[in-house]
């Protein structure tokens, strides 16, 4: 029976061609009648058509003004002869440009919901970061093997991922968790004895007969990735607890302890060690920043194939941001009172710094993922959802309501087959990041400041 449809969809009222309602139940890819179009998970957005005066409604996905418009252009595909071959056309470029702005504008939506998160997170992180450095001591250290167990812990996860477990065998599971605790004790070993080397050497070995002595056939491939996760995950951490509690030296020269209140430690909290972690930590923030802005604006030349989205323009600027701002606090605190020195400091911040981003790039990179983990809200790369459509996902049974066409009907609709290629096309997406994401510049610049100050720095550079 021959009816005619109207689709109400917020205020807009769209008038259907006089259609069977056979043509609308019935899959166009396939000749049985029998098998009927039903959505498969019901979500909130109403799709209302009216037949003889009767209201039915279809429900849809979440994407709610994007989806509809695409029904309805699908809608007036089914018998296109009926309307035209021009009207057809115009009916099918109207929704493809409304669908394209509806794109553009919930893309900028998320990009401007993201930036938000990311600016609010991290400014309750730096906050959060600099108030404990400021205190140290146990807390400081409390803080830093937390952040270590959970680092260590997203490490094997990826060691254990699809992507290089592929190539090559993981190690056993008890034996990651058990260097995640390891790696976690590391620090407050180092605050408690000073030095660490005895204790990694003690831990790197019992570690490996674990793996010698376990059930099957022992892996040096398990053996390598073990011993670097406790080097990268545990021992390297724990020089900045070196660096901020093991260099005591009072920072004479500086003008912010002699004004410190008593009851904070007067002017003894201000040490070299407190000094050189916020010069170096204020530096990599700068190198990161100024990276990006740099990048943004001059980015050309590719840096290297492991990070495709670094270039040689964001790294020179990211450079001239880290050492700029090693000279500025230099200023501020007095310290180190040579210009090369602060100089210096600053490039070997840099370098610690950039590598060690392209470290845990490299280690994501062969376990085939954009994020080490999913603690920090905001904070995840963007990245292409490949083959979901955004929104439409759950209505896999519409999809010959949605998707081209291919019977004699459509033809001479090249619009049709364009529209559907950008329904499946790739969306923007946005999830939450690890800790490793937002600590890898760090992991080998606590080791390279607290060296350079130790060696390289006369009278530690007071």
């Amino acid at each position: 029976m021959a009816t005619t449809s109207y689709s109400g969809i917020g205020r807009y009222n769209y008038k259907l061609l006089p259609l069977s309602l056979s043509s609308i139940i019935r899959c166009p890819c396939h000749s049985s009648p029998s098998k009927a179009l039903l959505p498969a998970r019901p979500r909130v957005v109403k799709l209302n058509f009216v037949f003889d005066g009767r209201k039915s409604v279809l429900r849809l996905g979440r994407d709610g003004g994007l989806a509809r418009r695409r029904v309805i252009t699908a809608v007036a595909r089914v018998e296109p002869e009926q309307l035209g071959e021009e009207n057809a056309k115009q009916e099918v470029n109207k929704c493809d440009k409304l669908s394209e702005n509806e794109d553009l504008l919930s893309e900028h939506q998320q990009k401007a919901s993201q930036l938000r998160k990311r600016i609010v997170f991290g400014l309750g992180i730096g906050i959060s970061v600099g108030g404990v450095v400021l205190v140290g001591g146990w807390f400081f250290t409390a803080f830093l093997a937390a952040a270590v167990f959970v680092g260590a812990r997203e490490y094997f996860d990826l060691v254990r991922s699809r992507g290089i477990s592929a190539g090559m065998t993981p190690p056993p599971r008890y034996v990651s968790r058990v260097c995640s605790i390891i790696c976690a004790v590391m620090p407050i070993i180092t605050l408690y004895f000073g030095q660490i080397d005895v204790s990694v050497t003690f831990a790197a070995f019992v570690v490996a007969m674990a793996l010698l002595l376990q059930r099957g056939s022992p892996r040096f491939a398990q053996l390598s990735s073990t011993m670097f996760g406790l080097f990268y995950c545990g021992y390297l951490p724990s020089f900045w607890v070196k660096l901020r509690c093991g260099l005591a030296a009072p920072a004479l020269n500086t003008r912010i302890g002699a004004s410190w209140p008593i009851l904070l430690g007067g002017q003894a909290h201000w040490t070299i060690g407190l000094v050189a972690c916020l010069i170096s930590i204020s530096s990599i923030i700068a190198a990161d920043t100024f990276a990006f802005l740099g990048g943004k604006t001059f980015g050309r030349t590719p840096l290297t194939s492991i990070s495709p989205k670094k270039t040689w323009e964001g790294t020179i600027t990211g450079l001239g941001g880290c050492v700029a701002t090693s000279i500025i606090l230099s200023k501020i605190f007095c310290w180190p009172t040579s210009l090369i020195s602060a100089i210096a400091f600053g490039v070997l911040n840099f370098f610690g710094s950039i590598f060690g981003d392209l470290t845990e790039s490299m280690i994501k990179r062969d376990a085939g993922v954009k994020d080490s983990g999913s603690l920090i809200p905001g904070h995840a790369r963007w990245e292409e959802s490949m083959g979901k459509p955004s929104g439409l996902g759950a209505l896999s049974p519409l999809k010959s309501l949605i998707t081209p066409n291919t019977s004699s009907s459509s033809k001479g609709l090249p619009s049709q087959r364009a529209s559907s290629s950008k329904i499946l096309g790739s969306s923007t997406s946005s999830k939450t990041g690890g800790i490793l994401d937002r600590v890898d510049s760090y992991i080998f610049t606590g080791a390279l400041a607290y060296s350079f100050v130790k060696i390289f720095l006369p009278l530690y550079g007071v």
